[in-house]
Protein backbone atom coordinates (compact mmCIF):
# COMPACT_ATOMS: atom_id res chain seq x y z
CA UNK A 1 0.00 0.00 0.00
CA UNK A 2 1.21 3.97 -0.57
CA UNK A 3 1.38 6.16 2.32
CA UNK A 4 1.98 9.99 2.13
CA UNK A 5 3.49 11.30 5.62
CA UNK A 6 3.68 14.77 6.18
CA UNK A 7 6.38 15.93 8.51
CA UNK A 8 9.75 15.60 8.72
CA UNK A 9 10.28 15.73 13.14
CA UNK A 10 10.03 12.74 15.73
CA UNK A 11 6.70 11.67 14.40
CA UNK A 12 6.42 11.83 11.02
CA UNK A 13 9.95 9.99 11.34
CA UNK A 14 8.30 7.37 13.61
CA UNK A 15 5.64 6.84 11.44
CA UNK A 16 7.53 6.54 7.91
CA UNK A 17 9.66 4.36 9.69
CA UNK A 18 7.20 1.15 10.68
CA UNK A 19 4.97 1.67 7.51
CA UNK A 20 8.71 0.94 5.58
CA UNK A 21 9.41 -1.54 8.11
CA UNK A 22 6.06 -3.37 7.36
CA UNK A 23 7.02 -3.33 3.52
CA UNK A 24 4.86 -0.41 2.23
CA UNK A 25 5.69 2.53 -0.09
CA UNK A 26 5.77 5.18 1.63
CA UNK A 27 6.59 9.22 0.81
CA UNK A 28 7.91 11.61 3.08
CA UNK A 29 6.45 15.11 2.78
CA UNK A 30 8.45 18.26 3.71
CA UNK A 31 8.28 22.44 2.28
CA UNK A 32 10.82 21.60 0.05
CA UNK A 33 11.93 18.88 -2.14
CA UNK A 34 15.24 18.77 -0.81
CA UNK A 35 14.78 18.65 2.55
CA UNK A 36 18.02 17.12 4.23
CA UNK A 37 15.95 15.37 6.97
CA UNK A 38 13.63 13.81 4.52
CA UNK A 39 16.42 12.97 1.84
CA UNK A 40 18.26 10.94 4.90
CA UNK A 41 15.11 9.83 6.09
CA UNK A 42 14.73 7.99 2.53
CA UNK A 43 18.01 7.24 1.89
CA UNK A 44 18.31 4.63 4.96
CA UNK A 45 14.67 3.35 4.89
CA UNK A 46 15.14 0.87 2.09
CA UNK A 47 14.16 1.21 -1.84
CA UNK A 48 9.94 1.58 -1.18
CA UNK A 49 10.99 4.87 0.33
CA UNK A 50 11.14 8.70 -1.20
CA UNK A 51 10.88 11.73 -0.34
CA UNK A 52 9.66 15.29 -1.87
CA UNK A 53 7.07 18.35 -0.90
CA UNK A 54 4.13 17.95 1.23
CA UNK A 55 2.20 18.21 -2.24
CA UNK A 56 4.04 15.09 -3.49
CA UNK A 57 3.64 12.77 -0.16
CA UNK A 58 -0.06 13.78 -0.60
CA UNK A 59 -0.65 12.53 -3.87
CA UNK A 60 1.22 9.40 -3.44
CA UNK A 61 -0.31 8.26 -0.83
CA UNK A 62 -3.32 5.87 -0.62
CA UNK A 63 -3.46 6.99 3.19
CA UNK A 64 -1.97 10.16 4.00
CA UNK A 65 -0.75 10.78 8.28
CA UNK A 66 -0.30 14.17 8.77
CA UNK A 67 2.42 14.56 11.49
CA UNK A 68 3.60 18.23 11.08
CA UNK A 69 3.29 20.02 14.24
CA UNK A 70 -0.43 21.43 15.15
CA UNK A 71 0.13 25.11 14.70
CA UNK A 72 1.13 24.54 11.25
CA UNK A 73 -1.32 22.01 10.22
CA UNK A 74 -3.98 24.24 8.00
CA UNK A 75 -0.69 25.96 6.70
CA UNK A 76 0.68 22.28 5.91
CA UNK A 77 -2.29 20.78 4.34
CA UNK A 78 -2.89 23.45 2.28
CA UNK A 79 0.49 23.28 0.76
CA UNK A 80 -0.16 19.95 0.00
CA UNK A 81 -2.87 21.02 -2.14
CA UNK A 82 -6.85 20.16 -1.00
CA UNK A 83 -7.05 18.25 -4.68
CA UNK A 84 -4.38 15.27 -3.51
CA UNK A 85 -6.83 14.70 -0.56
CA UNK A 86 -10.02 13.85 -1.75
CA UNK A 87 -11.50 10.94 -0.69
CA UNK A 88 -8.73 10.19 1.31
CA UNK A 89 -8.32 8.55 4.99
CA UNK A 90 -6.28 11.89 6.35
CA UNK A 91 -5.14 10.52 10.09
CA UNK A 92 -4.43 13.25 12.09
CA UNK A 93 -1.53 12.60 14.81
CA UNK A 94 -0.67 16.01 15.99
CA UNK A 95 -1.48 17.85 19.01
CA UNK A 96 -2.80 21.53 18.97
CA UNK A 97 -0.01 22.85 20.56
CA UNK A 98 1.54 26.32 20.39
CA UNK A 99 4.71 28.07 21.77
CA UNK A 100 4.33 31.38 22.60
CA UNK A 101 7.79 33.54 22.77
CA UNK A 102 8.79 32.99 26.18
CA UNK A 103 6.28 31.08 27.74
CA UNK A 104 5.21 27.44 27.73
CA UNK A 105 3.64 25.59 25.16
CA UNK A 106 0.06 25.36 25.57
CA UNK A 107 -3.13 23.87 23.68
CA UNK A 108 -4.93 26.22 21.48
CA UNK A 109 -8.30 24.14 21.34
CA UNK A 110 -8.64 23.25 24.88
CA UNK A 111 -11.74 24.78 24.96
CA UNK A 112 -15.19 23.26 24.76
CA UNK A 113 -16.80 22.73 21.32
CA UNK A 114 -13.56 22.73 19.17
CA UNK A 115 -10.52 20.65 18.02
CA UNK A 116 -7.54 20.44 15.43
CA UNK A 117 -9.01 17.52 13.70
CA UNK A 118 -12.70 19.25 13.41
CA UNK A 119 -10.30 22.04 12.03
CA UNK A 120 -9.06 19.89 9.61
CA UNK A 121 -11.92 18.38 8.64
CA UNK A 122 -13.46 21.68 7.81
CA UNK A 123 -10.33 22.87 5.69
CA UNK A 124 -10.49 19.35 3.56
CA UNK A 125 -14.55 18.36 3.88
CA UNK A 126 -13.02 15.42 1.06
CA UNK A 127 -11.09 14.12 3.09
CA UNK A 128 -11.60 11.37 5.60
CA UNK A 129 -10.33 12.32 8.46
CA UNK A 130 -9.40 10.40 11.51
CA UNK A 131 -7.78 11.07 14.66
CA UNK A 132 -5.49 8.63 16.14
CA UNK A 133 -2.22 8.07 18.03
CA UNK A 134 -2.11 11.62 19.41
CA UNK A 135 -2.11 10.36 23.08
CA UNK A 136 1.45 8.56 22.96
CA UNK A 137 4.85 9.09 22.45
CA UNK A 138 6.46 9.68 19.00
CA UNK A 139 8.67 5.86 19.96
CA UNK A 140 5.65 4.34 21.80
CA UNK A 141 3.12 4.84 18.10
CA UNK A 142 4.68 2.43 16.20
CA UNK A 143 6.36 -0.38 18.87
CA UNK A 144 3.03 -0.58 21.31
CA UNK A 145 5.79 -3.46 22.81
CA UNK A 146 7.79 -1.02 24.27
CA UNK A 147 5.71 -0.39 27.13
CA UNK A 148 5.44 -3.19 29.51
CA UNK A 149 1.54 -4.84 28.92
CA UNK A 150 -1.23 -4.47 27.12
CA UNK A 151 -2.55 -0.53 26.46
CA UNK A 152 -5.60 0.99 24.56
CA UNK A 153 -5.23 3.24 21.73
CA UNK A 154 -7.96 5.60 20.49
CA UNK A 155 -9.63 6.56 17.08
CA UNK A 156 -12.36 9.06 15.98
CA UNK A 157 -13.74 10.16 12.80
CA UNK A 158 -17.00 10.39 10.70
CA UNK A 159 -16.85 8.02 8.33
CA UNK A 160 -16.71 4.13 9.74
CA UNK A 161 -15.07 2.45 6.95
CA UNK A 162 -12.12 5.33 7.07
CA UNK A 163 -12.12 4.10 10.77
CA UNK A 164 -11.91 0.28 9.92
CA UNK A 165 -9.11 1.06 7.82
CA UNK A 166 -6.65 3.07 10.00
CA UNK A 167 -7.85 0.28 12.74
CA UNK A 168 -6.59 -2.45 10.75
CA UNK A 169 -3.59 -0.54 10.21
CA UNK A 170 -2.82 0.02 14.09
CA UNK A 171 -3.59 -3.78 14.66
CA UNK A 172 -0.37 -4.17 11.72
CA UNK A 173 1.43 -1.38 14.30
CA UNK A 174 0.92 -3.84 17.01
CA UNK A 175 -1.85 -2.23 18.92
CA UNK A 176 -4.28 -5.00 19.65
CA UNK A 177 -6.96 -2.81 21.44
CA UNK A 178 -8.02 0.33 19.46
CA UNK A 179 -11.04 2.24 20.85
CA UNK A 180 -13.48 3.81 18.72
CA UNK A 181 -15.00 6.74 20.20
CA UNK A 182 -17.31 7.59 17.87
CA UNK A 183 -17.59 10.95 15.31
CA UNK A 184 -14.86 13.64 15.49
CA UNK A 185 -16.18 15.50 18.01
CA UNK A 186 -14.71 12.72 19.78
CA UNK A 187 -11.04 14.39 19.48
CA UNK A 188 -11.86 16.98 21.39
CA UNK A 189 -11.09 14.89 24.66
CA UNK A 190 -8.38 12.88 23.08
CA UNK A 191 -6.25 16.40 22.42
CA UNK A 192 -6.81 17.79 25.78
CA UNK A 193 -5.96 14.81 27.18
CA UNK A 194 -2.54 15.61 26.49
CA UNK A 195 -2.88 18.46 29.67
CA UNK A 196 -2.99 15.11 31.92
CA UNK A 197 -0.72 13.05 29.30
CA UNK A 198 2.24 16.17 30.00
CA UNK A 199 1.73 16.18 33.72
CA UNK A 200 2.24 12.19 34.12
CA UNK A 201 5.13 12.15 31.79
CA UNK A 202 6.59 14.82 34.05
CA UNK A 203 5.80 13.17 37.26
CA UNK A 204 6.90 9.84 36.10
CA UNK A 205 9.96 11.01 34.75
CA UNK A 206 9.48 9.44 31.29
CA UNK A 207 7.61 9.75 27.88
CA UNK A 208 7.31 5.89 27.50
CA UNK A 209 3.71 5.45 29.02
CA UNK A 210 0.17 4.87 28.02
CA UNK A 211 -3.42 3.87 29.65
CA UNK A 212 -5.60 0.72 30.38
CA UNK A 213 -9.05 1.08 30.12
CA UNK A 214 -9.91 -0.93 33.04
CA UNK A 215 -14.44 -1.93 33.60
Amino acid sequence: MKFGVLGTGMVGEAIASRLAELGHEVRMGARDAANPKARAWASKAGGKASSGTFADAAAFGEVVFHCARGDAAIEVLRSAGRENFRDKVLVDVSNPLEFPPGAPPRLFTAAAGDSLAERIQAELPEARVVKALNTVNANVMGHPEKLSGETDLFVAGNDASAKGKVTALLREFGWKSVVDLGDLTAARGMEAYLLLWLRLSAALKTAMLNVKIVR
